[in-house]
């Protein structure tokens, strides 16, 4: 393996690297929005939203990220709707996170006990309220182990972006061993930068857990 080549490399994997993130954190945070407002609409049972969000959910769930990407960039061109590379990445994150985040947020509601809610609207909260107040962050406590653990899936999965052009981690890597052959030397650097992106995350969320259990459930 050829150091040199590695270190040659690096300013453009860092590169790639910064649009990952980006890509990653836009994405996530559309997810987390969606996630949740599939989440309210699915514990308080508004009729005929939940029956539109359980059929979201199950199609996400049960369809690739590839497939989707596919679908928001080749098909939806020939329905006259026709969005960048980038756009499509940052739907695509966020479609099929929102129902892995929805589907955390309400398992995490549906450990807390109803006296909770009862209390909060006996004591003059109002429904909204009580969610923010009450529920919520009850529920985002009970939830943050596996929405810690679909962070660093959907982070992952920001690899098959390459498919779309992006020049991406993999983009790049891809690149490099097309172009120069260096695969043992492309590869190395690919996994350094997810490593470099996904370590202090993961260790971060670790400690996260601990301190927000503890402030909020005294655990």
């Amino acid at each position: 393996m050829d150091f040199a080549v590695i270190v040659a490399s690096l300013p453009t994997y860092a590169e790639a690297a910064l649009l990952t993130l980006r890509i990653a954190i836009v994405g996530i945070i559309l997810a987390f929005v969606v996630g949740l407002v599939s989440a309210v609409i699915q514990i308080f049972r508004i009729p005929v939203l939940r029956q539109v969000v359980a059929a979201y959910i199950e199609l996400s769930r049960n369809t690739p990220l590839l497939v989707q990407l596919f679908f928001l960039y080749f098909g939806l061109p020939k329905l006259g709707l026709t969005w960048s590379a980038e756009t499509c990445a940052y739907v695509g994150l966020a479609f099929l996170g929102g129902s892995y985040v929805a589907e955390a947020l309400r398992s995490g509601f549906e450990q807390i006990a109803p006296i909770q809610e009862q209390s909060a609207l006996a004591l003059g909260f109002s429904r909204t309220q009580s969610l923010r107040k009450v529920l919520l962050p009850q529920a985002l406590s009970y939830a943050l182990p596996a929405l810690t653990a679909n962070v660093i899936f959907l982070i992952k999965e920001t690899s098959v972006f390459s498919i779309l052009a992006l020049p991406d981690l993999v983009y790049v890597a891809k690149e490099q061993i097309g172009n120069d052959y260096t695969t043992t030397e492309a590869l190395t650097a690919l996994v350094l930068f997810y490593l470099i992106i996904l370590l202090p995350i993961s260790l971060l969320a670790a400690v996260a857990e601990k301190k927000v259990r503890y402030a909020t459930l005294g655990q």
